[in-house]
């Protein structure tokens, strides 16, 4: 049975080290935006084939909810979710995309945002990681992508 590259442990281990310390740069890069601004970012999710239905069932099911909450909150502006009416090459296919607007670009980097919210939204927490596991597990690829505003009129 081949090993999926995506769940290596130890290139798990890599990124989230790289994550770390690359949070810092881009939150520096974005220290000159007034703390007032939003910020952009999109989420692009590849599946394994055959397994898309099954994946955004569970993305509705434990994350959405999260993201539901934040828009509640005031922490998220918006949150628009996307798929492609055509298919892309394989290269630079891509299943779904999720937009967040934060509120500002502390939000967006904050990685526990969520967390007050997982337990009362989701009591059976072995289902909850279960699952959220699984949705991993039939994941292919994910990205993150910052985007901002462009004026072509200056």
């Amino acid at each position: 049975m081949r090993k999926s590259i995506l769940f290596n442990p130890c290139r798990l281990i890599c990124v989230a080290i790289t994550l770390f310390f690359m949070s810092p740069v881009l939150l520096a890069q974005n220290a000159s935006r007034p703390a007032d601004e939003s910020f952009t970012v999109e989420g692009y999710y590849k599946v394994k084939w055959g397994y898309a239905d099954e994946f955004i069932s569970l993305y509705k099911k434990n994350h959405y909810p999260l993201l539901k909450k934040l828009l509640q909150k005031g922490n998220l502006l918006s949150l628009k979710a996307e798929k492609p009416r055509l298919h892309s090459s394989e290269e630079s296919r891509w299943d779904y995309k999720i937009i967040l607007v934060f509120k500002n670009v502390q939000l967006a980097y904050d990685n526990s945002l969520t967390d007050p919210y997982k337990k009362t939204l989701f009591p059976d927490q072995a289902s909850y990681e279960r699952e959220e596991q699984r949705r991993f597990e039939i994941l292919l690829a994910h990205w993150d992508v910052t985007v901002q505003q462009l004026d072509l009129e200056h």
